[in-house]
């Protein structure tokens, strides 16, 4: 075999296999689109078609107009974003604290953190569905944000101090001896040189608490106050299941997750790779 032939048959191999992984990966964004554009009749004909015979959008309008759907959209927005929030800017501060700062119980501290991350999630439950009833909680947003913000903060926290780490201490003390006091440090030159962790941190706690089912079912139960994932739950009914508007609900639940990959996809990447490096 010649030189080119050796060269050739691993980039193939390699070729074929993430060709394979990207068709098993899109296969069910591709039916789930496909579902949604079905009419009703077509859905339940029990005929396996690639593609609507009849191109509708009726599954949609149904969706956005018939349903509470919006509604479970906004709530999972405002808890998504207030979470994120919350959590970044507990990162940012802790994250840099674990990383300038020496003291006594530190790695106490982080061995606490990365415990949390082992505990199970239904040992926590009862106590929060506890919590949160007495002090009148359940069926509200804070209920979610408060715990998304508690489950994401440790992760989010560690990950933010291993970004820290890799900004040279010399950079902070030249600005200091130019005459910056420390918020300014932190603002004018920590900062601007972490925002891809930070855009990264945040996307993570973001898409944590959008695409949370587990909490959403166990503290809300009015329609005020359910997310997206409990809304797209309520389509499987007792005795039927309305396919083509949950295929559509799931679609437009995907469109802020997709413009925000679209639009941070540079940050993301680039803070991916620099907390990779070094932790």
């Amino acid at each position: 075999m010649t030189s080119f032939g050796r060269k050739t048959t691993p980039e193939l191999v390699r070729f074929v296999v993430l060709l394979l992984f990207a068709l098993g990966t899109l296969l069910p964004f591709y039916w789930i689109m496909v579902t949604s554009l079905k009419t009703r009749q077509e859905i339940y004909s029990g005929q396996l078609t690639l593609w609507p015979k009849a191109l509708t959008w009726v599954n949609y309008v149904d969706t956005l107009q018939n349903t509470s759907f919006p509604r479970y959209l906004l709530n999972s927005f405002t808890v998504s974003m207030s979470s994120s929030i919350l959590v970044l800017l507990a990162s940012i501060l802790g994250g840099y604290s674990l990383a300038r700062y020496q003291f006594k119980g530190k790695k106490f501290v982080l061995v606490s953190f990365l415990a949390t991350q082992m505990v199970p999630v239904m040992v926590i439950l009862v106590p929060l569905f506890i919590t949160f009833g007495q002090i009148h909680l359940l069926n509200k947003l804070p209920a979610l944000i408060i715990t998304y913000t508690a489950m994401n903060i440790p992760f989010c926290l560690i990950t933010m101090s291993s970004f820290f780490q890799r900004i040279p201490v010399s950079l902070e003390e030249a600005a200091m001896i130019d005459g910056c006091n420390k918020f300014q440090t932190m603002s004018k030159v920590v900062l601007p040189m972490m925002q891809p962790g930070i855009v990264a941190t945040f996307v993570f706690a973001f898409i944590g608490a959008w695409n949370d089912l587990f909490f959403g079912v166990m503290f809300t139960n009015s329609e005020s106050a359910k997310t997206v994932p409990v809304g797209l739950s309520s389509f499987v009914q007792k005795f039927d299941i309305n396919w083509g508007q949950m295929s559509a609900a799931g679609i437009i639940s995907l469109i802020p997750v997709v413009i925000m990959f679209a639009i941070v996809q540079k940050y993301i990447v680039a803070g991916l790779t620099q907390g990779a490096v070094k932790g």
